[in-house]
């Protein structure tokens, strides 16, 4: 299994998550088997976002469709700065 951590600032969390579920197809021809959002307890305006896939090469193919996705800011309103995104293998999980 491998994870796409995706983290970055967001406008405001009520837009950015409209947003996220307009895409809901794309994660679903994306392969994205499941997901979870997070924000810092001290920090409304940051997003943290990990999305599960079978394999690595998933995971990767996802990441090129989202970064055609990040560069059209009708796609992305609440969108701030650059996303940054890494591709983990989980090791170990108690």
């Amino acid at each position: 299994m491998s994870t796409l951590h995706i983290e970055h600032p967001i406008s405001d969390f009520t837009t950015w998550k409209a947003a996220f579920d307009r895409a809901a197809p794309l994660r679903a021809k994306g392969q994205v088997r499941a997901y979870e959002i997070h924000q810092p307890a001290d920090d409304a305006a940051y997003v943290l976002v990990r999305l599960e896939f079978d394999d690595e090469s998933s995971a990767r193919a996802f990441l090129t469709t989202l970064e055609q996705l990040w560069k059209k800011p009708e796609a992305t309103p609440a969108l701030r700065g650059v996303p940054r995104a890494r591709i983990l293998e989980r090791r170990e999980r108690a």
